[in-house]
């Protein structure tokens, strides 16, 4: 039964929970002496759903907890005060508020300072962070990532983080570059041009560098939108150019880019930025089909490599093994790590090798490694071996 001073202790309850003000609801002091239930301790929390109650009723030897929705959740308040407990606190960010039940049956409402602070935030309180931003991004917007008012598309909203991940990836190894250098970067297969424009964008704008970037797509339509969309944009050191790895006409080139090129094409863009000298080279490599044909196991490994699946993961493995010990062959510190692609196969991995001038480089010994690897699989040669003439 609910009085004056109860009424005023929900509706702040409410107004607290209202203004994401809640901190913490404790209910103590036992009605029923002999209860099991000694105490009921409420915290906000952010669910799928949204905001939600997290109720924990703590027993003797339990505690059990429950999320509930906020009116479900304020009415099993209103009836545990009724039935269970003499005693409510409610901690909220402006303030402390004591709701006791005297011996007398009457309540009494004290207000005090609040004494705690929040070490919660809520997702749609502060949003993630990205990198790549959609106000006023004229060539996200041009690529139906985001609507004209800078929303993104929920159909995209995929896209638009696995763009934001790119740029994180690989920002540790773009963040040092010298902003008095003048950048060519040669994005191989470029495709629709949602990561070429983001990495130009985040160099250019977001990192201050000199850079002019240069989209490789063998499709003359792709070449065209791509280049219609960075002239709308104003993005004037931004070109897609048609062409392939191999032949594409280019000056200098610092950073290469080469991301779902088929099995052997990832190893001429590897070839190409060895030969260019590349600061950074990059990579998300997929179908890995030409090491697969090249196994013969016939000593214990066969029993993995006679089922088809285990085949295909193993070529995988040793054909990118390979290529990131023939970078830190030439000179590149390399890494490899996971990018998630959404448009080609559900995980690639990517290899990144940035040129290394500070360390002496054992290259007979890498080479004799690989050789191992080889010769444990029975592989005559790797197809990137072979462009280098190793």
């Amino acid at each position: 039964m609910q009085n004056s001073q109860t009424t005023t202790f929900f509706e702040k309850i409410q107004l607290h929970i209202n203004n994401k003000e809640l901190i913490k609801l404790t209910l103590a002091g036992k009605r029923d002496k002999n209860s099991d239930l000694k105490k009921l301790l409420v915290t906000p929390v952010e669910l799928k759903k949204g905001y939600c109650l997290n109720f924990v009723y703590r027993h003797n030897t339990k505690d059990i907890t429950k999320n509930f929705e906020i009116i479900e959740g304020i009415d099993l308040l209103v009836k545990a005060l009724d039935n269970d407990f003499l005693n409510a606190d409610l901690f909220a960010v402006s303030e402390n508020i004591n709701l006791s039940t005297l011996p007398n049956g009457k309540t009494q409402l004290k207000f005090n300072k609040p004494t705690m602070v929040p070490t919660f935030t809520f997702a749609h309180d502060k949003p993630k962070e990205r990198l790549i931003e959609t106000k006023d991004n004229v060539y996200l917007r041009e690529l139906g990532i985001s609507n004209v008012n800078g929303d993104v598309r929920r159909e995209m909203s995929d896209k638009y983080k696995q763009i934001n991940q790119y740029i994180e990836l690989l920002a540790p190894n773009l963040n040092d570059f010298p902003t008095s250098d003048n950048l060519h970067i040669a994005d191989m297969g470029s495709g629709k041009g949602y990561l070429t424009f983001a990495l130009h964008d985040y160099l250019a704008n977001k990192l201050n560098l000199k850079v002019k970037t240069t989209g490789i797509e063998f499709r003359q339509e792709l070449v065209d939108t791509c280049n219609t969309i960075a002239h709308k944009a104003g993005l004037t050191n931004l070109s897609f150019i048609k062409g392939t790895i191999e032949k594409a006409e280019l000056d200098k080139i610092d950073i290469l880019i080469a991301l779902h090129a088929c099995d052997t094409a990832t190893d001429d863009a590897i070839y190409r930025g060895i030969k260019s000298n590349a600061e950074l080279i990059v990579c998300a490599p997929c179908c890995h089909k030409q090491i697969r044909k090249a196994m013969n196991v016939t000593n214990e490994l066969n029993n993995i490599t006679r089922f088809g699946i285990l085949k295909e993961r193993q070529a995988e493995i040793i054909t990118d093994t390979i290529r990131a010990m023939i970078l830190e062959a030439y000179g590149y510190k390399t890494n490899v790590f996971e990018f998630i692609s959404l448009e080609h196969t559900p995980k690639n991995v990517m290899i990144v090798g940035r040129k290394n001038t500070d360390k002496k480089i054992d290259k007979e010994q890498i080479l004799d490694n690989i050789a191992a690897i080889k010769n444990l699989y029975s592989i005559e040669k790797h197809y990137l071996e072979t462009l280098l003439g190793i």
